[in-house]
């Protein structure tokens, strides 16, 4: 009966240790709101970068790789697009628009 107390004793006393919430943790922000306010949550971005960023996206778009190409015609096709699905975009390419017909 006496250890049984004991340890209760032992594990409150582990409980209560863990469970302590400093000053410090209190003190940040984070702790009441930790959801940033959308026109916040950008601001360590400058105007500059993300400027430079969209430009750069804008050029990628215009001058896409060769296989993107392929696999933005291959998904337009359905048959092509289910081909696709079973043995890669590459293959499905080659199989439906690889060799021209010509008659």
């Amino acid at each position: 009966m006496r250890t049984l107390i004991v340890l209760t004793l032992l594990a409150v006393l582990v409980m209560a240790a863990t469970s302590y919430e400093s000053h410090e943790s209190m003190e940040s922000h984070e702790y009441l709101n930790p959801f940033l306010n959308r026109r916040r949550a950008s601001d360590f971005i400058q105007a500059e970068t993300r400027l430079r960023a969209a430009t750069q996206e804008r050029i990628r778009e215009r001058s896409k790789a060769h296989y993107e190409h392929q696999r933005e015609l291959c998904e337009d096709y359905y048959p092509c697009e289910v081909y696709a699905y079973r043995h890669g975009y590459p293959a499905a390419y080659k199989h439906y628009f690889g060799r021209r017909r010509t008659k």
